[in-house]
């Protein structure tokens, strides 16, 4: 190959109620109405299931109920003590997300059991805290205090919190648990208290620190109660040193800290979405560009050694051991849900599956179902896998929500049009329409997908289908013989606007091709990306 170098070899496999999602995401189905059917997406998520039931819930819970002053049921896992607490929260969101997608009763169960000991350490405390934050109270009344430097002193104490935050969030949004709507609020009003004695430049010394996505849960509880001191909230977190920078369309990124970043804009978008703001939607957009056309491999993933490259230190993606984290992939793909409701463009999609496929799919273990923290660039390298109740990384409690939340793209909705943005084996239940959509698919193995209608009645509805960026020529999308995708062109939705019978077929082609992608700034090393079988998985 000469001076050329074949960097990774990935397959693009898809270039690549019970809860109250749509109180939130108005675009989403909810989870509980999209069944994955025989597939690898499937297969993940039945194996993690199995995984998450494998976890010592004592052992998440014990930080909480060392910091209400309860004895713990179970000693904290040792590994990482210092971020004890974080984990409890990824996973009572895993727990919540995979009662919704599977209606396993076993996750709900040990959901309800989460919220029942979290609600006691809340009423302990007495004030709406909760959190497994080590020391945490000393540390929240100097914050108070105006002595915001402790957070250095203590392992990213926000960051930690945030996913208590989003856990309780999610087991009410996925899960369905009210209790733990009103534990939330009553956590972001304790949260409201440690912040209003700050000023700006006290708040701005503070969110130098990694805080995970504390604005963005503040926009939640914004467009869950519509009280301003939450969007207010939300803002104060908004982190000015990036915002400003993002909305200026200055590129600030280079060493910095990647998944510090992405969830702060994350919270940009929810801002932007619930207060319709057009300078924080704008910020969130430019961020996304710069991420995933200037700083992300091939397979959707960015950063090594945690942190963004700079042009010229590209090339230490193939020769350091720690690739892009699924951490920052996990992320960046809820600021693509989020830009998409926004702005139903392709680009969205095609990134999207580009990430899911290459990245997060493969970031699960297909057989023991261990999670992956780094997804090593070099060549001929190998990676690490997780297993229950040993390994606490950051994206083992991203990795454990991964795999429950794949039915939550396959199908979008705006108004009487329904994308269909991922070619993924699956039936919609559509409720509202009164109908049934099975897609029925093999991809990637082979290049085609069939979306079929069931209806008791017929119903007018767009039916919008992605023609993927990669799909170059020939794509095809036939119903009753005629071709709706004549005109169509790579990176766009073909919009099929018929009244539907009981059993129409929509059969869709995408003849697949070989393409290059140069790794960024470093144009003598490559990646080959087939949209042909077989997986990346073998």
């Amino acid at each position: 190959m000469g001076h050329r170098i074949i960097l990774i070899l990935f397959t693009l496999l898809a270039i690549t109620g019970v809860n109250a999602q749509d109180k939130l995401y108005s675009n989403t189905f909810p989870l509980c109405d999209v069944r994955l059917l025989d597939g690898p997406f499937k297969h993940a998520c039945t194996l993690n299931t199995k995984v998450l039931l494998q976890y010592d819930t004592d052992r998440l819970l014990a930080p909480y109920l060392k910091e209400a002053g309860f004895p713990p049921k179970a000693d904290s896992f040792e590994n990482w003590i210092g971020l004890d607490g974080h984990v409890g929260g990824h996973y009572l969101t895993a727990l919540a997300i995979h009662y919704a997608a599977t209606g396993d009763e076993a996750c709900k169960t040990r959901m309800d059991y989460m919220i029942a000991e979290l609600k006691r350490c809340q009423l302990q405390n007495g004030d709406g805290y909760v959190g497994g934050v080590p020391d945490g109270k000393k540390i929240w009344a100097e914050i108070k205090k105006g002595n915001v430097g402790i957070v250095w002193k203590a392992w990213v104490p926000w960051y930690n919190l945030h996913k208590t935050y989003a856990g309780l969030r999610d087991a009410w949004l996925y899960g369905g648990n009210e209790e733990a709507r009103k534990m939330f609020l009553d956590l972001c009003d304790w949260g409201l208290t440690v912040i209003s004695p700050l000023n700006n430049e006290q708040m701005e010394q503070m969110l130098a620190n990694e805080f995970g996505g504390m604005d963005e849960v503040y926009a939640d509880a914004y467009q869950m109660t519509k009280e301003k001191k939450y969007l207010d909230a939300a803002k104060r977190f908004s982190h000015k040193w990036l915002f400003d920078s993002m909305v200026a369309h200055v590129d600030n990124l280079d060493n910095k800290h990647a998944n510090t970043q992405v969830p702060k804009v994350v919270g940009y978008a929810r801002i932007a979405e619930a207060d319709k703001d057009k300078q924080y939607a704008d910020a969130a957009d430019f961020f996304w560009d710069r991420v995933v056309n200037h700083r992300s491999l091939s397979l959707g993933g960015n950063s090594r050694r945690e942190h963004f490259a700079p042009a010229d230190d590209c090339k230490s993606y193939v020769e350091d051991r720690e690739g892009p984290e699924s951490c920052n992939t996990n992320n960046m793909l809820k600021l693509t849900e989020d830009l998409f409701r926004m702005n139903p463009s392709a680009k969205y999609a095609d990134f999207y599956e580009r990430a899911l496929y290459n990245h997060i799919l493969s970031t699960q273990h297909p057989e023991h179902g261990g999670y992956v923290y780094f997804t090593p660039a070099r060549p001929a390298h190998y990676r690490v896998y997780s297993s229950p109740n040993s390994a606490m990384w950051c994206c083992v409690g991203t990795g454990m929500e991964n795999h429950g939340k794949y039915g939550e793209f396959i199908y979008t909705h705006v108004h009487d049009s329904l994308f269909v943005n991922l070619f993924v084996a699956s039936e919609l239940t559509w409720k509202e329409k009164g109908i049934v959509i099975m897609q029925q698919t093999g991809f990637p193995d082979e290049e085609n997908s069939k979306l079929t209608i069931k209806t008791k009645h017929p119903v007018r509805f767009k039916l919008l289908v992605r023609h993927p960026d990669w799909a170059r020529s020939g794509m095809k999308a036939l119903c009753n013989g005629q071709d709706y995708a004549i005109n169509s062109s790579p990176s766009s939705y073909i919009v099929i606007d018929r009244q539907w019978q009981n059993g129409d077929v929509v059969e869709i082609s995408m003849p697949m091709g070989v393409s290059i992608e140069e790794l960024p700034h470093v144009p003598n090393y490559i990646s080959c990306l087939l949209y042909t079988s077989p997986s990346p998985r073998d």
